[in-house]
């Protein structure tokens, strides 16, 4: 009875340290992923909602976490109607190429860390262009409450199609936005394939500029046509472990492959050769000019070249 009880106590004490290393190791994550690319330490300020981790220049930035954060919370659980029950950490970067190493790439401002429950964001490009603090963090914050419900089977594109859906913006991309690579994707028949954007997207800028765009555009598309309620439905049967496809069947009565068909064809229908001319009017007017300059210049040149020869003549 002796050895049983020592046992038993030994059991509990093991448990005890490993879940103790757990939550200290899942505390310090963001000071050891920054250590690591920078060597330095950083700040912490807490609320009852939310642990915000900063260098010392940006504490008003993480202020201002505080205080946008309830508010994103609140958007985000009206919009999926899931309760946010855990408590994120965020951690405000101010290099961008210290954000770039951390990230592996030089086209996102933030990216989410769910298993952490850790949003890791890029201050320096915040508040330029048409990134806002707010739209990032519930972007992330949405990736955040996605994996905490559905630990499995939630498709890449579906993750991030949600995600910007549900922040009203591409929060993770910087690259050039000044355009859709979805229009010429649409004009030129050549998307990219769903089944192929569901672990990992391509690496390549247009590439993966254009999965971000489709992910939108499918989620978009089926807001506007089931309803909100049924993409959340879509989501609510993922959760309850059913896989992606079967989800989406069960709830649209119809295959993952014909939703895909109609909406190649509903893009078809609203992107013509018109509407993508009239949308670039001013690329396409700057780029003509372009050329007129280029033209006068040379033949200016050519003129200045021919008037000296005659001169020297």
């Amino acid at each position: 009875m002796k050895i049983k009880i020592r046992y038993l106590a030994q059991g509990i004490t093991i448990v005890f340290l490993y879940t103790l290393i757990c939550i200290v190791f899942s505390i310090s994550l963001p000071h050891q992923l920054y250590a690591k690319n920078t060597g330095e330490e950083i700040d912490t300020i807490k609320s009852s909602a939310i642990t915000v981790q900063f260098e010392k220049p940006l504490l008003n930035a993480a202020k201002d976490i505080i205080d946008i954060y309830p508010i994103a919370k609140k958007e985000l659980e009206k919009t999926l109607e899931w309760k946010i029950e855990f408590q994120p950490v965020v951690l405000l970067i101010k290099n961008s190429s210290t954000f770039q190493r951390m990230a592996g790439s030089d086209i996102i401002v933030a990216f989410a860390i769910p298993e952490k429950y850790l949003m890791v964001i890029d201050y320096s490009k915040m508040g330029i262009q048409h990134f806002k603090l707010d739209t990032t963090l519930k972007h992330e914050l949405c990736h955040v409450l996605l994996h905490h419900y559905i630990r499995n089977n939630l498709p890449k594109w579906l993750d991030e199609g949600v995600s910007q859906w549900a922040s009203s913006g591409m929060a993770e991309i910087i690259s050039d936005t000044k355009y859709s690579v979805l229009d010429e994707a649409v004009l030129s028949d050549r998307f990219l394939r769903f089944e192929n954007l569901s672990i990992n997207f391509p690496q390549n800028k247009d590439s993966l500029l254009l999965a971000y765009e489709e992910s939108k555009s499918m989620v978009e598309y089926i807001d506007m046509r089931f309803g909100t309620t049924g993409l959340l439905q879509i989501l609510n049967n993922i959760r309850n472990g059913y896989e992606a496809h079967r989800a989406i069947q069960m709830t649209l009565l119809m295959t993952f492959e014909e939703l895909e068909t109609d909406w190649h064809n509903y893009l078809r229908n609203s992107i013509t050769w018109f509407v993508y001319l009239s949308n670039n009017l001013y690329k396409i007017l700057f780029f003509i000019a372009a050329l007129i300059t280029i033209y006068a210049f040379i033949r200016i040149t050519i003129k200045k070249l021919t008037h000296k020869k005659d001169t020297d003549e």
